[in-house]
């Protein structure tokens, strides 16, 4: 089903529609910025985990009858420090690591959800994103995430690069690591918990990792590349809610979408150009 760009327009008028759009753009912005480190410093698998382990955080907030959002912080949160912890002290791989945690915290998650009688829209909402359910409370929280990110990617810039391109390097050189892995690691977990409530714990690390992959394909200079990942990120955001408002489609993946038909454009143009010159 389909509606009319009459119908879209007046449907801009709303203010949850408003909310959906703003908190589309700060979160696409905040998915490029963090997601451009993610690729480099190959985390994929990592946000990937922390989203999936994040059905434990909505379970729980489903059975205390409390805002899955208030629970998905502090277990995002935690998860993301244990993780990079028990890879730091373990001599396993860390996708070894990665797979015996998020496979447990699953496990949890699905029995959780055993317990949850009735009603389970807020569980499926969080599951699957609805980004036209996110209220001031979540734009706040967005806006003041990434600017705490651009605060401590962007005043540190130097030492982030070098750190991703060369961790012992960095270290030799007086940059303390562990505070910054440690430091990136919090403000990525958060940043999955609140993009689930616009996308979906199935669909969050797409949104991180597209972005970037998109950009990473149009340039290699790193200042280019991160402009690039978040102009990116927020556009297809907001083009993905004017596909899910004509289409009457859901958001969540409405944007992913955008976001990997982006991709397979660039790739082929990207292709052809090559094969030109």
């Amino acid at each position: 089903m389909t509606i009319n760009y009459h119908d879209l327009v007046n449907l801009l008028q709303f203010p949850f529609m408003q909310r959906a759009i703003m908190g589309a753009v700060l979160m696409g912005i905040l998915g490029g910025l963090l997601g451009s480190f993610v690729t480099l410093r190959q985390l994929s698998f990592f946000s990937h985990a922390v989203g999936h382990a994040a059905l434990v955080g909505v379970a729980l907030g489903v059975l205390l009858n409390t805002n899955p959002t208030w629970m998905l912080l502090p277990f995002t949160l935690v998860f993301g420090v244990v993780v990079l912890y028990l890879i730091d002290k373990t001599d396993l791989a860390s996708d070894s690591v990665l797979s015996i945690v998020l496979s447990g915290a699953l496990a949890i998650g699905v029995i959780l959800t055993s317990f949850i009688k009735g009603y389970r829209g807020n569980l499926m909402g969080v599951l699957f994103g609805d980004i036209l359910a996110i209220d001031n409370t979540d734009l706040i929280l967005t806006l003041l995430l990434l600017i705490g990110s651009s605060v401590f990617l962007l005043s540190t810039l130097h030492q982030q690069i070098l750190l991703t391109l060369n961790p012992d390097v960095a270290q030799v050189q007086g940059v303390p690591v562990q505070l910054y892995r440690y430091g990136f690691v919090i403000l990525l977990s958060l940043a999955v918990a609140v993009a689930i409530k616009a996308v979906g714990v199935l669909l969050v690390n797409a949104f991180l990792v597209i972005p970037a992959a998109t950009a990473k394909l149009m340039s290699h200079h790193f200042s280019r590349f991160l402009i690039l990942s978040v102009v990116v990120g927020s556009s297809s955001s907001i083009a993905g809610m004017i596909v899910s408002g004509l289409f009457n489609l859901s958001s969540g993946p409405s944007i992913v979408f955008v976001q990997f038909l982006v991709f397979v454009a660039v790739f082929i143009w990207i292709k052809l150009t090559t094969k030109i010159n």
